[in-house]
């Protein structure tokens, strides 16, 4: 079982939450747990653990960090700015810190539940034990008990038979969510507003009344938990279910934390997928990608105006991973540069309606344009690099006019595109008579370049080249007299002809409905 580091702490509780000031020893460094100061006792060795400096002010803390270095801990968690930084990169050891107002006992109970996390718990929900939760507050209480999240699902209940209970519960049970009514959005509201437990009436002549208890952590609402109260629970129920609560707290965290750590990890693994980093066959089992598959890119539309892009990609990344768990379950999703990547298994029936659905409510959410690509469908995992770089040169392209569009619906824009770049590279794929062409252009004002281009696109015919550029066909004949005389271009080799084409409509970028 993978050993929880520094980095995964970070990019679990990271940010306002957690800051990190220096890590001298990297951000790989492991992190075992986190204990609390106690300044009555020396410090035990305690490798790995990260230490949180209860009862000592950060400007203060250089001491406990040299102690903490010399009992080898991964590291200091102060609270307040100020910390001895100096020290702590001298002694190489990390520091870190918490808000100043932020509670101690909070700050460990979310430091420890993501110490905890481990990627394995991502391979199901990570609530079984709220299962074993609920059975026990059901046998203490007396009452059938369901856990809650903040939106009404229920993720878990009690099994303990024998307790009644009502239609409510049958029905909350048989579709994991509560049903919805004015009564019940009233309940929460009272529920939702107390620290301590709520009895609440029945919500039928034929229901049940019940106890139930909201579920915080750090000020944060994570659920509730709810018990049937059939008139005979015990004496002690509400202390009982105080304590389930807070059991439930840390719980839920820590199942949250395990599934931002696998979603990292996964990112992280899907991104070295994509570059051809990665071993193909282990990422592909460890991201459940099985059969044929392709990538599907997409980005913030950049003729829009968006004044935070970083932030808004960051939410973009939030829809198309809720859009394609919601489809494939399980998914790994990455924002690289600036472009969220998805990968979407299949043969490709309904990729198209999937990405437009992500494109059409990810619009409508960051009231900013998006654009999708979809790369070609590639046998297997060892294939996804070249699905994605098909997607990114389809995103590279000017604008197609549709909101979705895959790489075999441009594929000949694609493929100009991608000669562009080669031809670019090579001095001798850049030289010949059309910069001879493009010069004379540009000193005379002359349209040679496009009537050639129009001529080429007519298969050499020169009363459809004088269609296309909207002139009298005498003109196109005497633009390309003047051309074999001033640019010494040979017209006559079918190989120049196609050379020079390839030129000026992939480097020159010139076509026939350039205006």
């Amino acid at each position: 079982m993978d050993t929880c580091t520094l980095g995964d702490l970070l990019d679990v509780v990271g940010g306002p939450a957690l800051r990190l000031h220096t890590a001298p020893a990297g951000r790989a460094v492991p992190v075992t747990e986190a204990v609390l100061y106690d300044g009555r006792t020396p410090l035990p060795r305690q490798p790995g653990a990260l230490l949180l400096a209860v009862g000592v002010r950060a400007a203060d803390a250089g001491p406990l960090v040299r102690a903490a270095a010399e009992a080898e801990l991964a590291g200091v968690v102060v609270r307040g700015a100020g910390g001895p930084v100096e020290e702590a990169r001298a002694h190489g050891i990390a520091l870190l810190s918490v808000a100043e107002d932020a509670a101690w006992h909070q700050v460990h109970l979310l430091l420890a539940s993501a110490v905890g996390a481990r990627p394995a718990a991502s391979s199901g929900t990570g609530l079984g034990d709220l299962f074993a939760l609920a059975d026990a507050i059901a046998a203490a209480t007396g009452g059938a008990t369901a856990v809650e999240d903040p939106r009404q699902r229920i993720l878990a209940y009690s099994t303990v038979p024998g307790q009644p209970v009502d239609e409510d519960r049958r029905q909350g049970i048989l579709g994991l969510q509560v049903p919805a009514s004015a009564e019940n959005t009233e309940q929460y509201r009272r529920l939702f507003a107390a620290d301590r437990p709520v009895r609440l009436p029945a919500l039928s002549g034929s229901g049940l009344p019940r106890l139930a208890m909201p579920v915080r952590a750090g000020g944060e609402t994570l659920g509730s938990v709810w018990v049937v109260d059939a008139g005979s629970l015990a004496p002690d129920a509400e202390d009982t279910l105080v304590q389930g609560a807070s059991t439930a707290a840390l719980l839920l965290l820590r199942a949250r934390a395990a599934r931002e750590l696998a979603r990292h990890r996964n990112s992280d693994l899907l991104r070295r997928l994509l570059d051809g980093t990665a071993d193909a066959p282990t990422a592909a089992e460890r991201l459940g990608v099985a059969g044929p598959a392709r990538v599907a890119a997409f980005v913030l539309d950049s003729a829009a105006s968006v004044p935070d892009a970083e932030r808004t990609a960051l939410r973009l990344l939030d829809v198309v991973r809720l859009q394609c768990e919601a489809r494939y379950g399980r998914h790994a999703c990455v924002l690289l540069g600036g472009v969220v990547y998805a990968v979407l298994p299949g043969p490709g029936e309904r990729h198209r309606k999937l990405a437009e659905d992500i494109v059409a409510r990810a619009g409508q959410a960051l009231r900013v344009p998006v654009r999708a690509a979809l790369g070609e469908v590639v046998p297997g995992a060892a294939g996804l690099a070249d699905s994605r770089a098909d997607a990114d040169l389809v995103l590279r392209l000017p604008a197609t006019g549709l909101p979705v569009a895959a790489v075999d619906e441009v594929r000949a824009r694609v493929t100009l595109l991608r000669l562009a770049e080669v031809m670019a590279e090579r001095r001798e794929l850049t030289a010949g008579a059309w910069r001879r062409v493009l010069d004379h252009d540009a000193a005379h004002g002359t349209e040679y370049a496009r009537t050639l281009v129009c001529w080429f696109d007519a298969g050499c015919d020169m009363a459809g080249a004088a269609r296309l550029l909207a002139v009298h066909p005498n003109t196109c004949r005497y633009r390309l007299r003047q051309l074999r005389q001033h640019a010494g271009v040979d017209l006559d080799d079918p190989d120049e002809r196609l050379v020079l084409w390839l030129q000026l409509r992939t480097l020159a970028g010139i076509s026939a409905a350039t205006p």
